[in-house]
């Protein structure tokens, strides 16, 4: 059976999909609301994101399935062994993957992540330690690593 829920979180509002027990999506919504359907594994997600936004939860157990390519899937699964408040560059995800040449389809990979913050696509910055690229907005991406005190915010002085 399929869910679909809609979650108001500090970053803007994100959409929830569930297939056969398991969340499928999680994302930034960019088109309009349509209409909820409630399961138990949307319900564990939605406590979870609560949990991780306000309370400190650092790891998620929501089980999820991912629909992507084979290749799409290992990035996936690679970026949930980044720890909660670290980050990496796309070239040390590359080489995690096993071929610094592939930067280029890691980085497509990772914007094609379905499931935002749950698979913590974020947490992939820039070589230079730059926050390039966030399907939700670079301003979020600042916002969910400053969240994780992965960077802090640095004091200009005039």
């Amino acid at each position: 059976m399929k869910g679909r829920a809609y979650y108001t979180s500090p970053v803007g509002e994100l959409l929830i999909e569930s297939e056969d027990g398991k969340i499928t999506t999680v994302n930034f919504l960019k088109d309009p609301k349509q209409e909820e359907g409630y399961r138990p594994i949307i319900e564990q997600c939605i406590l979870e994101l609560d949990e991780y936004f306000y309370k400190g939860r650092k790891f998620f157990n929501v089980e999820l399935n991912p629909q992507g390519t084979e290749f799409q899937r290992r990035v996936w699964s690679e970026l949930t062994t980044i720890p909660y408040g670290k980050t990496i560059s796309y070239e040390a995800l590359a080489v995690r993957l096993g071929n610094i040449k592939a930067i280029r389809a890691v980085g497509l990979a990772n914007g094609q992540n379905p499931i935002a913050i749950i698979i913590p696509c974020h947490r992939v910055i820039g070589k230079g330690g730059s926050l390039v690229g966030y399907g939700g907005g670079v301003e979020n991406k600042e916002w969910l690593l400053n969240h994780e005190g992965a960077i802090l915010k640095q004091l200009t002085l005039f």
